[in-house]
């Protein structure tokens, strides 16, 4: 992950932006696993749980894409 982000940074990041974030999503929590692959990074990490909630919440419904959109982007040519 280290290296994806660093090269982001050198390679697009424009000027007066902040510095990339890397996101990894797990699917159970294990503390043993987040210490030893953060072992030795020096840089600011943060570690969260996430919930994945079987509907999307009302307040977002219109703010999102809905399935078939998404699949009709898909699935245009380029």
């Amino acid at each position: 992950m280290n290296f994806y982000l660093n090269l982001l940074d050198d390679q697009a990041r424009i000027p007066g932006e902040n510095s990339s974030v890397g996101i990894i999503l797990c699917k159970s929590r294990d503390r043993l696993e987040v210490e030893y692959a953060l072992r030795g990074v020096t840089t600011p990490v943060g570690v969260c749980e996430y919930l994945i909630s079987p509907r999307l919440p009302k307040r977002l419904a219109g703010a999102l894409p809905s399935p078939d959109q998404l699949k009709k982007v898909l699935l245009e040519p380029p």
